[in-house]
């Protein structure tokens, strides 16, 4: 499961303004998605589901759906835990494990998401990517734990070490992948860019 905003400009990468312009920042977000769907949907790993907002029927996922062969889903709750909760129900409901992504983490490989899928084979386990700046960029479930998700302090330092306390309190094994950073900022930006160079000559190299 990924989840994605619709790429309207001043609506997406805000964080980047002024360094970028909404436009701009609007085309960060469409690059750092069809990233991950290329990352998602290269070897056939799992099936792979776009969960979008507001809406599925905006151009660029009706594109994305047509490109990858992913399948779209509504986000719906008032929240992102009330997203995410409904997200991993419904999900849930039909396979046995299910991994939520963001669209905006560079560092993570296919052999990330291969870790986090054989972890969820085991009972009453859960699968979580730290990142850099306290929160996590992916999360996996074998059964559905509502709280979870509710009342989360999101876009804080905090949500790690909250979800970690959790986890501990629900008696559920984790498995934590190496830590991982995404793109919010312009120095964040500034390390993608090198990471693009970087695997740009590693490829040419190759």
């Amino acid at each position: 499961m990924i989840f994605c905003k619709a790429p309207v400009p001043g609506q997406v990468k805000t964080r980047l303004l002024p360094a970028l312009t909404p436009g701009q920042a609007a085309d960060i977000h469409i690059e750092l998605t069809i990233r991950t769907l290329q990352l998602a949907t290269q070897n056939n790993l799992c099936p792979v589901q776009l969960w979008c907002t507001p809406t599925t029927d905006q151009p660029f996922f009706m594109a994305s759906a047509a490109a990858y062969r992913v399948v779209l889903q509504q986000q719906q709750g008032f929240g992102l835990g009330e997203r995410m909760h409904h997200a991993f129900g419904l999900t849930l409901g039909t396979y046995s494990q299910a991994l939520l992504i963001g669209c905006d983490c560079p560092s993570l490989t296919e052999r990330d998401l291969e870790e986090a899928i054989t972890a969820l084979s085991r009972e009453k386990c859960c699968a979580l990517a730290p990142a850099e700046d306290g929160g996590y960029v992916l999360i996996g479930l074998n059964r559905l734990h509502p709280k979870l998700f509710a009342d989360i302090p999101w876009g804080t330092a905090g949500v790690l070490n909250e979800t970690r306390a959790r986890i501990a309190r629900f008696n559920l094994r984790c498995h934590e992948l190496q830590k991982q950073w995404d793109v919010d900022t312009p120095k964040d930006l500034a390390r993608y860019r090198a990471l693009n160079l970087t695997e740009k000559k590693s490829s040419s190299d190759s």
